[in-house]
Protein backbone atom coordinates (compact mmCIF):
# COMPACT_ATOMS: atom_id res chain seq x y z
CA UNK A 1 0.00 0.00 0.00
CA UNK A 2 1.19 3.51 -1.21
CA UNK A 3 2.39 5.72 1.70
CA UNK A 4 0.79 8.99 1.24
CA UNK A 5 2.82 11.06 3.31
CA UNK A 6 6.03 9.49 1.50
CA UNK A 7 4.15 10.03 -1.57
CA UNK A 8 3.84 13.93 -1.31
CA UNK A 9 8.06 14.63 -0.69
CA UNK A 10 9.03 14.43 -4.64
CA UNK A 11 5.59 16.64 -5.15
CA UNK A 12 7.01 19.43 -2.02
CA UNK A 13 10.65 19.26 -3.88
CA UNK A 14 8.95 19.88 -7.30
CA UNK A 15 7.12 23.07 -5.94
CA UNK A 16 9.92 24.30 -4.28
CA UNK A 17 11.75 23.84 -7.49
CA UNK A 18 8.95 25.60 -9.26
CA UNK A 19 9.64 28.65 -6.96
CA UNK A 20 12.69 28.97 -7.78
CA UNK A 21 15.28 27.22 -5.05
CA UNK A 22 16.68 24.15 -4.46
CA UNK A 23 18.08 22.13 -1.85
CA UNK A 24 22.27 23.09 -0.92
CA UNK A 25 23.94 20.49 1.59
CA UNK A 26 26.50 22.39 4.16
CA UNK A 27 28.54 20.28 6.28
CA UNK A 28 29.07 21.90 9.21
CA UNK A 29 31.20 19.33 11.03
CA UNK A 30 31.83 15.75 10.51
CA UNK A 31 28.79 13.94 11.43
CA UNK A 32 26.28 17.17 10.99
CA UNK A 33 24.73 18.26 7.78
CA UNK A 34 22.44 21.23 7.08
CA UNK A 35 20.18 21.36 4.19
CA UNK A 36 19.56 25.07 3.26
CA UNK A 37 17.09 25.57 -0.03
CA UNK A 38 18.91 28.56 -2.18
CA UNK A 39 17.84 30.42 -4.92
CA UNK A 40 18.78 28.40 -8.17
CA UNK A 41 20.67 31.66 -9.65
CA UNK A 42 22.96 31.74 -6.48
CA UNK A 43 24.33 28.48 -7.17
CA UNK A 44 25.16 29.74 -10.67
CA UNK A 45 26.46 33.01 -9.96
CA UNK A 46 29.98 33.74 -8.70
CA UNK A 47 29.22 36.99 -7.41
CA UNK A 48 27.15 36.75 -4.38
CA UNK A 49 23.72 39.03 -4.19
CA UNK A 50 23.89 41.37 -1.52
CA UNK A 51 20.01 39.94 -0.58
CA UNK A 52 19.90 36.41 -0.41
CA UNK A 53 16.75 34.50 0.65
CA UNK A 54 18.42 31.47 2.46
CA UNK A 55 15.75 28.48 4.03
CA UNK A 56 17.28 26.64 6.21
CA UNK A 57 16.17 22.76 7.07
CA UNK A 58 16.43 22.67 11.09
CA UNK A 59 18.53 19.45 12.82
CA UNK A 60 16.41 16.52 12.58
CA UNK A 61 13.86 18.18 9.99
CA UNK A 62 13.93 17.64 6.28
CA UNK A 63 17.43 16.66 4.87
CA UNK A 64 19.56 18.41 8.03
CA UNK A 65 21.27 15.71 9.59
CA UNK A 66 23.74 15.14 12.86
CA UNK A 67 25.13 12.20 15.13
CA UNK A 68 24.76 14.80 18.34
CA UNK A 69 21.94 13.60 20.77
CA UNK A 70 21.14 17.51 21.71
CA UNK A 71 18.31 18.75 20.66
CA UNK A 72 18.07 22.44 22.28
CA UNK A 73 17.41 25.40 20.26
CA UNK A 74 20.62 26.88 21.27
CA UNK A 75 22.58 23.92 19.77
CA UNK A 76 20.01 24.41 16.60
CA UNK A 77 21.06 27.94 16.41
CA UNK A 78 25.04 27.45 17.13
CA UNK A 79 24.94 25.07 14.01
CA UNK A 80 22.53 26.88 11.74
CA UNK A 81 25.04 30.28 12.12
CA UNK A 82 28.10 27.81 11.46
CA UNK A 83 26.21 27.18 8.54
CA UNK A 84 25.21 30.61 7.29
CA UNK A 85 28.77 31.57 8.12
CA UNK A 86 30.15 29.12 5.26
CA UNK A 87 27.44 30.11 2.86
CA UNK A 88 29.40 33.51 3.73
CA UNK A 89 26.75 35.34 5.25
CA UNK A 90 27.68 37.94 7.86
CA UNK A 91 24.52 39.96 8.34
CA UNK A 92 20.87 38.43 7.93
CA UNK A 93 17.02 38.86 9.10
CA UNK A 94 15.81 35.93 10.65
CA UNK A 95 11.97 34.40 10.25
CA UNK A 96 10.75 31.68 12.47
CA UNK A 97 7.64 30.16 12.71
CA UNK A 98 6.57 28.17 16.13
CA UNK A 99 9.93 25.81 17.40
CA UNK A 100 12.35 28.20 14.32
CA UNK A 101 10.88 31.17 16.03
CA UNK A 102 12.30 29.89 19.27
CA UNK A 103 15.86 29.51 17.76
CA UNK A 104 15.62 32.62 16.07
CA UNK A 105 15.32 34.22 19.70
CA UNK A 106 18.47 31.97 20.33
CA UNK A 107 20.51 33.35 17.31
CA UNK A 108 19.43 36.94 18.29
CA UNK A 109 21.15 36.41 21.43
CA UNK A 110 23.85 34.43 20.91
CA UNK A 111 24.61 36.05 17.57
CA UNK A 112 23.93 40.15 18.03
CA UNK A 113 26.35 40.93 15.40
CA UNK A 114 24.64 38.41 12.94
CA UNK A 115 21.08 39.34 13.24
CA UNK A 116 19.86 42.59 12.10
CA UNK A 117 16.42 41.68 12.62
CA UNK A 118 13.86 39.19 13.22
CA UNK A 119 10.01 38.49 12.10
CA UNK A 120 8.91 35.43 14.49
CA UNK A 121 5.37 34.26 14.73
CA UNK A 122 3.59 31.63 16.81
CA UNK A 123 6.61 31.04 19.17
CA UNK A 124 7.23 32.52 22.78
CA UNK A 125 10.36 34.28 23.62
CA UNK A 126 12.38 31.63 26.54
CA UNK A 127 11.13 28.42 26.98
CA UNK A 128 11.96 27.60 31.28
CA UNK A 129 12.06 24.51 32.89
CA UNK A 130 9.50 25.22 35.27
CA UNK A 131 7.15 26.35 31.88
CA UNK A 132 8.22 23.49 30.37
CA UNK A 133 7.53 20.87 33.03
CA UNK A 134 4.51 22.34 33.96
CA UNK A 135 3.39 22.67 30.55
CA UNK A 136 4.21 18.61 29.45
CA UNK A 137 3.08 17.18 32.49
CA UNK A 138 -0.14 19.37 32.29
CA UNK A 139 -0.46 17.36 28.53
CA UNK A 140 0.76 14.09 29.53
CA UNK A 141 4.16 13.76 28.71
CA UNK A 142 7.39 13.61 30.64
CA UNK A 143 9.76 15.51 28.03
CA UNK A 144 9.32 17.57 25.30
CA UNK A 145 10.95 14.74 22.97
CA UNK A 146 7.93 12.88 24.12
CA UNK A 147 5.56 15.10 22.80
CA UNK A 148 7.45 16.46 19.90
CA UNK A 149 9.03 13.10 18.63
CA UNK A 150 5.84 10.62 18.93
CA UNK A 151 5.84 7.02 18.73
CA UNK A 152 2.10 5.99 18.57
CA UNK A 153 -0.96 7.74 16.81
CA UNK A 154 -1.98 8.04 20.03
CA UNK A 155 1.09 9.97 20.60
CA UNK A 156 1.02 11.90 17.66
CA UNK A 157 -2.67 12.74 17.72
CA UNK A 158 -1.72 14.41 20.95
CA UNK A 159 0.81 16.38 19.56
CA UNK A 160 -1.65 18.01 16.43
CA UNK A 161 -4.17 18.70 19.43
CA UNK A 162 -1.72 21.03 20.68
CA UNK A 163 -0.17 21.53 17.44
CA UNK A 164 -3.36 23.21 16.24
CA UNK A 165 -5.89 25.37 17.34
CA UNK A 166 -8.93 23.97 14.79
CA UNK A 167 -9.07 20.41 15.21
CA UNK A 168 -9.11 18.51 12.20
CA UNK A 169 -9.92 14.31 11.44
CA UNK A 170 -7.64 12.43 9.92
CA UNK A 171 -7.84 8.21 9.41
CA UNK A 172 -5.55 6.65 11.71
CA UNK A 173 -3.60 5.42 8.71
CA UNK A 174 -2.63 9.18 7.53
CA UNK A 175 -1.25 8.76 11.30
CA UNK A 176 0.94 5.67 10.65
CA UNK A 177 1.67 6.80 7.61
CA UNK A 178 3.33 9.84 9.26
CA UNK A 179 4.68 7.79 12.17
CA UNK A 180 6.58 5.43 8.93
CA UNK A 181 7.87 8.13 7.43
CA UNK A 182 9.59 9.64 10.22
CA UNK A 183 10.70 6.96 11.99
CA UNK A 184 12.27 5.77 8.45
CA UNK A 185 13.91 9.46 8.48
CA UNK A 186 15.34 9.11 11.62
CA UNK A 187 16.46 5.99 10.81
CA UNK A 188 18.16 7.09 7.94
CA UNK A 189 19.72 9.98 9.24
CA UNK A 190 21.14 8.10 12.32
CA UNK A 191 22.64 5.56 9.83
CA UNK A 192 23.62 7.51 6.86
CA UNK A 193 26.16 9.52 9.04
CA UNK A 194 27.03 7.29 11.38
Amino acid sequence: MVNLVAAQKPLLHGLMKMAGVKPHLVEIEPGTIMNFWVPVETIKKKKPRKVLPLYPDLLFFGGSITDKTDRSPTFQAETLVKGLKKLGVDKCTVVGFSYGGMVAFKMAELYPELVQAMVVSGSILAMTDSISNTTLSSLGFKSSSELLLPTSVKGLKALLSVAAYKKLWFPNRLHKDFLEVSFLLLLRNLFSIG
